[in-house]
C-alpha cells in the first residue's frame, strides 16, 4: 500500500508490518469496500463479531449481508447519501450477524482513491455500542414507565427526602412535584397507624430491603385514602448510599367495594343483620372462645307464628317494617356479645355467649310479643323458640343451627308463645336409628336374614300343632343377631310393611317345601300394627296364596299384637275377618300387656289367645303373674278361645298350664327355635319320643317323657 501523505502528520509508512498489526488485534470492526458498497476486505474483530469470514464476503454488497429487518432505513438512506456524495460520515446502525442476532455499533466512514494513492473505495471503522443502546433503551422505558403509571412513584435519598415523583403521584395525592421535593413522605400521614406500625415497616425494610403492605394516608386537601404500598431500597454501589423508590396505587375504591361485597354476602338486606353466613363463621368463633373459657353458649331458633298472615293482610312492605322494628328491638334486648341474626322470611337466630336461664327466653318471647303498628292497627305476634346448648351439644356451627331448627318445631307443636330445648340423647338416638335402618336396607337387599322356627305343642298328647316363624339376621360382622336386638329400630318405619312382607313370602315358601316333602306342617307369622293396618295388606295376602292354589290356607295363623288395634278396633277387625275369609287363622299375641284386653275378645275375630312370656316365666313363684295366667285362661274358655303360653321353660311350668286349662305351649322347654332345614328331623325325632314304646327304652328328652304320662 503507497504512502499516504497527512497535512498535520509526518507521512507514515504503509507497509511497515506494525500497521498490520494494528489491523490484525484491534477490538474495532474494520471493512474496506470498493466504489460500489462491495466487500474486498475486513479485519478478524470483524469476522469475530459478525460471525462471517472474509472469503464468504468478498464481492457482497454490505446492505445485503449486515442489514435486517429492524435496521432503520432512514439511517440508511442518510449513509448511501454520503457514499453517493463520496464525504465521510458517521452514524449509529443496527446490524445482524451471519445468525441473524442483532447487535448496535457506531459506524465512522470515509472514502478512499486516488488522493491517497489507491483504488477508489470506502473504509469504515465500526464499535459495538448494543450495551449501550440497551441502557439507553431500559433508561428510556424507565423514564416511559414513571411518567406514565397509573401507580405513583417517589424517590427518596438515605434521609428519606424526596427527590422525585411522578405525575400519578401528583394525581393521586394532589401535590405537585415542587410542592414535595425535599420533604419527607410523612406529609401524607394519616394518623390512623400508630408509631409502632412504621417502627415495624421500617425494621422489615432494613432487614429484607422491601415491605409491602396496605397503608392509610391523607391527601392534600385533607381526605383519607386506602393505598397499596411497596417500598424497596435500592443499593449503589458507593458503601452507604441507597435510594428508597416507593410505588402505590389508590385502593380506595377497591376497599369500599370489598365491604359492599362484604355487606351482600354476610348482612340481610332488609334488617341489616347477619345472616346465615356469617352467623356460622361467629358461631364457630362463639364456639372456640367457649371452648378456652369453658363456658357455654345459647343458640335459639325464633320463627314468628303464622306470620304470613300479616303479609296477607297488611301486604308485604308493612309485614317487612314489622320484620325491621322485631330486629331491632331483638338486638336492643340482648346482652353485649350476643348476636341476632336473620336467616329467612320470618326466622331468626340468636347466639347468646353468657350463661341463659328460662327467665331469658321468655324474655325473648315477650319482646316478640310487644304490640306493633301496622297502618292503623295495633298486631300483636307471637314465635316459637327452639334452643340447644353447647357444649352439652357438642355439634359444629351447621349442626347447633339445625338442631335449635328442631327444637323450634317442637316448641310449635306445643302451641303459641313457647319455648323448647333439643334433646342431644334423643338426636344421638335417632341417628343410630338412621344408620341401623339404612343397614337393615341393605340387609334386606343382600338376602342376610333367614326364618328361625319355634315348635308349638298340644299339651294333653304331645302333638306338634305348628311352629312360629321367628326372623333372625346374619349380620356379615356380628354373625347372627336374634329379633330384639333390629326390630325396634324397624318399628314404625319405613322398613316395617317391607320386611313384614318378606316374612309372610319366605314363611309361605317353607310351608309348601315342608308340604312338597310330604310333612305339611302349620305355620304362625308374627304381624306387626303397621303392616296389618297397610292398605294393601290384605291383597299382598290373597295374591300370595293365588300363586301357592296346592297350599292350605288353614296351615297359616296370623300372629298380632294386642296393642295392634288398640286407635282403630273396627278397621283391625275388618282386615282380619277379610283374612279369615280366605282361610287364614288368627291369633291375639302378648295377651294381657295391653290396656284393651275385654275389648279384644269381644270385638276381634280370633283363633287362638297366646299368654306373654313374661307372666308364664315367674308364675309359679309370684302370685300375681299366676293369677294373670289364671284370669287369661279363664277369660279365653269363657269366649271359646283356644289358648297358647310362650315362654315354658319347665315340666313344672308344663304341669301348672296344664291344671289351668290351657291346651298349647311354646318355648325353650320344647326346643329352641331352629333352622328350617332342621325342622323335618327334630319333628320326626319328637313325635318318636312321645309315642309309647313297648320296649320301655329310655327317653332322652324330658319333655317329649312328659306327653307319655
Amino acid at each position: 500500500m503507497p504512502d499516504t501523505p497527512d497535512h498535520d502528520h509526518q507521512p507514515v509508512n504503509l507497509r511497515d508490518p506494525r500497521l498490520a498489526l494494528l489491523a490484525a488485534y484491534t477490538p474495532n470492526m474494520v471493512m474496506i469496500t470498493d466504489d460500489a458498497g462491495c466487500f474486498e476486505w475486513v479485519n478478524p474483530s470483524f469476522e469475530k463479531h459478525t460471525g462471517y469470514a472474509l472469503s464468504d464476503l468478498k464481492g457482497k454488497r454490505v446492505g445485503d449481508v449486515l442489514f435486517g429487518e429492524d435496521t432503520d432505513p432512514q439511517t440508511v438512506r442518510r449513509i448511501r447519501q454520503k457514499l453517493y456524495e463520496n464525504a465521510a460520515f458517521e452514524e449509529d446502525l443496527l446490524q445482524y450477524t451471519r445468525s441473524g442476532a442483532p447487535y448496535w455499533v457506531h459506524i465512522h466512514g470515509f472514502p478512499i482513491g486516488q488522493e491517497q494513492g489507491v483504488k477508489p473505495g470506502f473504509i469504515a471503522i465500526q464499535n459495538n455500542i448494543s450495551d449501550r443502546k440497551n441502557s439507553e433503551r431500559g433508561l428510556r422505558i424507565a423514564a416511559s414507565v414513571f411518567d406514565r403509571s397509573h401507580e405513583a412513584v417517589l424517590i427518596t435519598d438515605h434521609n428519606n427526602r424526596i427527590l422525585d415523583v411522578n405525575p400519578a403521584f401528583s394525581r393521586i395525592t394532589g401535590y405537585s412535584r415542587n410542592e414535595v421535593l425535599g420533604l419527607n413522605p410523612a406529609i401524607l400521614s394519616s394518623g390512623r397507624h400508630t408509631p409502632e406500625y412504621y417502627r415495624s415497616m421500617w425494621h422489615t425494610i432494613e432487614q429484607t430491603d422491601h415491605w409491602r403492605g396496605e397503608i392509610w394516608n391523607r391527601r392534600k386537601n385533607g381526605e383519607e385514602y386506602a393505598e397499596l404500598l411497596s417500598i424497596s431500597r435500592v443499593h449503589l454501589d458507593q458503601p452507604g448510599q441507597f435510594y428508597h423508590v416507593a410505588a402505590f396505587s389508590d385502593i380506595t375504591a377497591l376497599k369500599n367495594h370489598a365491604r359492599e361485597l362484604d355487606r351482600a354476602a354476610n348482612y340481610d338486606v332488609l334488617t341489616g343483620l347477619p345472616n346465615r353466613q356469617l352467623l356460622e363463621e361467629r358461631l364457630r368463633t362463639a364456639r372456640s372462645h367457649a371452648d378456652r373459657l369453658r363456658r357455654g353458649l345459647s343458640v335459639c331458633y325464633l320463627d314468628l307464628d303464622g306470620f304470613h298472615t300479616v303479609n296477607e293482610r297488611f301486604g308485604h312492605t308493612a309485614g317487612d317494617e314489622a320484620l325491621k322494628t322485631l330486629a331491632e328491638r331483638l338486638t336492643r334486648t340482648l346482652r353485649s356479645g350476643d348476636i341476632v341474626a336473620r336467616i329467612g322470611g320470618d326466622e331468626f337466630v340468636l347466639l347468646l355467649q353468657s350463661e341463659t336461664t328460662d327467665p331469658v327466653f321468655q324474655r325473648i318471647l315477650s319482646t316478640v310479643g310487644v304490640p306493633l303498628t301496622l297502618g292503623d292497627e295495633s298486631v300483636t305476634l307471637t314465635g316459637s323458640l327452639g334452643i340447644t346448648r353447647y357444649p352439652d351439644d357438642n355439634s359444629d356451627a351447621e349442626g347447633l343451627i339445625r338442631h335449635a331448627d328442631q327444637a323450634m318445631y317442637s316448641a310449635k307443636e306445643k302451641g303459641r308463645n313457647q319455648f323448647h330445648f333439643f334433646d342431644p340423647c334423643l338426636d344421638e338416638h335417632r341417628r343410630k336409628r338412621r344408620s341401623q335402618l339404612m343397614d337393615i336396607t341393605r340387609a334386606l337387599e343382600n338376602e342376610e336374614f333367614e326364618l328361625y322356627f319355634q315348635p308349638q305343642i298340644h299339651l294333653p298328647d304331645g302333638a306338634i300343632t305348628g311352629f312360629e316363624a321367628l326372623i333372625r339376621w346374619n349380620h356379615p360382622e356380628l354373625g347372627l343377631l336374634a329379633p330384639g336386638s333390629f326390630l325396634p329400630a324397624v318399628e314404625n318405619s319405613h322398613l316395617e310393611v317391607p320386611m313384614g312382607q318378606w316374612v309372610v313370602k319366605e314363611a309361605i315358601h317353607q310351608l309348601n317345601r315342608w308340604r312338597e316333602a310330604g310333612t305339611p306342617l302349620a305355620i304362625s307369622i308374627n304381624i306387626s300394627a303397621q303392616h296389618l293396618m297397610d292398605r294393601s295388606f290384605t291383597d299382598f295376602i290373597e295374591t300370595y296364596l293365588r300363586l301357592h292354589p296346592d297350599l292350605d290356607p288353614g296351615l297359616i295363623t296370623l300372629e298380632v299384637l294386642e296393642s295392634t288395634a288398640l286407635e282403630d278396633t273396627q278397621r283391625a277387625g275388618n282386615v282380619l275377618s277379610r283374612c279369615r275369609c280366605l282361610g287364614l287363622k288368627v291369633a291375639l299375641d302378648d295377651f294381657g300387656t295391653g290396656f284393651s284386653s275385654l275389648t279384644y275378645l269381644r270385638t276381634l275375630p280370633v283363633d287362638m289367645i297366646k299368654i306373654d312370656q313374661s307372666f308364664v316365666f315367674n308364675m309359679l313363684e309370684d302370685a300375681s303373674d299366676r293369677a294373670i295366667v289364671e284370669s287369661v285362661i279363664f277369660l279365653a274358655q269363657r269366649f271359646a278361645h283356644p289358648v297358647l303360653a310362650e315362654g315354658v321353660e319347665t315340666i313344672a311350668q308344663a304341669h301348672a298350664l296344664k291344671q289351668m286349662g290351657c291346651k298349647f305351649v311354646q318355648g325353650y322347654g320344647i326346643a329352641r327355635p331352629m333352622p328350617a332345614d332342621d325342622v323335618l328331623d327334630w319333628t320326626l325325632q319328637w313325635q318318636r319320643q312321645v309315642r309309647d314304646d313297648d320296649s320301655g327304652t329310655l327317653k332322652t328328652n324330658p319333655a317329649a317323657s312328659f306327653f307319655q304320662r
